[in-house]
Order: structure tokens, then C-alpha cells, then sequence
């Protein structure tokens, strides 16, 4: 399981349907909203940056796929 860099969500690296590569790390998303957020700023969500975007660390989501 992966972390979504941006909401904090477990995601299943096998599965996922969203993903992007930065800085030779791959990054695995809930939706298609989050991998939108994460491409527009990368360096702000990637475990690169120094940032803490830990579990407790949420956003609202509009386009989570239902389930």
C-alpha cells in the first residue's frame, strides 16, 4: 500500500489508476483530483520537500470513486 501525498488515503500501488513520477519517485493517488493537485505543485507534496503531509493530514474531495 502507498500513501496519496496529497489527502493522506492508503492506496493500492497494484491498482491504482492514478499516478505520477517526480524526482524518480513514483507517487500513487485516490482520484483524479488529488494527482491534478500533486501535478501542479509537486515539490509541495512529495517526500522530498520536508513537508509533513502525514496521515492526519486530509482535504475534501469531490471526486473520491464511490465504494
Amino acid at each position: 500500500m502507498a500513501v496519496d501525498p496529497v489527502c493522506g488515503m492508503d492506496v493500492n500501488e497494484v491498482t491504482a489508476q492514478w499516478k505520477s513520477e517526480y524526482q524518480g519517485q513514483i507517487y500513487y493517488f485516490c482520484g483524479a483530483g488529488c494527482k491534478r493537485t500533486f501535478d501542479r505543485q509537486p515539490e509541495k507534496y512529495s517526500m522530498t520537500s520536508g513537508t509533513d503531509h502525514g496521515p492526519g493530514h486530509h482535504h475534501g474531495h469531490l471526486d473520491h470513486p464511490a465504494g
